[in-house]
């Protein structure tokens, strides 16, 4: 090879930087939706028409006994549950600092075998979202009745009670005009 026809690793790094842009996608759309993988299209072509024969010889195999045949049945005859239904009697939620009584009677429920500590925890999860959902609510209606009062009730409130006369020269500070 001559010396001219050697590339210098500035031209590589050049033709490469041409090509890919950091943060660029080589394939900014990516993969259509709804696309399949080609060995899952080329499965399904062989198998089609074949599930019902397929079905019969997997629930044959079980019932000779073949112990995987048998454990494949079972898994889509009652696949393993995911969560369970968890009843059991929450003290009603009118604050919240009721959340105090309602994990006490989570606690309760895992102590005494209904529940178990990971489902505990879940409910601790969803007692919280509750409590914040309520909290907010309640900021929310505070903020409105705050809003709802008048520059000298607001001031009345700030300055301690004090008369209203010592309240007008301030309130005036607190005026917001538009420049």
């Amino acid at each position: 090879m001559a010396a001219g026809d050697a590339m210098s690793s500035d031209d590589t790094g050049h033709k490469q930087a041409s090509r890919f842009q950091k943060g660029q996608s080589g394939n900014p759309n990516g993969r259509p939706k709804g696309s399949r993988n080609a060995a899952t299209l080329a499965v399904e072509v062989l198998l089609d028409g074949q599930a019902q024969a397929l079905t019969q010889k997997a629930i044959e195999m079980a019932l000779a006994g073949d112990p995987v045949a048998l454990r494949l049945c079972l898994e889509r005859i009652y696949p393993a549950r995911k969560d369970r239904p968890v009843t059991f009697p929450l003290p009603l939620i009118t604050s919240a600092r009721d959340a105090a009584d309602i994990m006490a009677a989570v606690a309760k429920a895992v102590a005494t075998g209904h529940i178990t500590p990971g489902e505990a925890a879940e409910l601790g999860k969803v007692i919280d979202s509750y409590v914040r959902a309520y909290q907010t609510a309640e900021l929310d209606e505070r903020v409105a009745r705050v809003e709802k009062l008048s520059d000298t009730d607001l001031m009345r409130i700030a300055m301690g009670g004090q008369a209203a006369e010592a309240v007008a020269p301030v309130s005036r500070l607190l005026t917001v005009r538009p420049r």
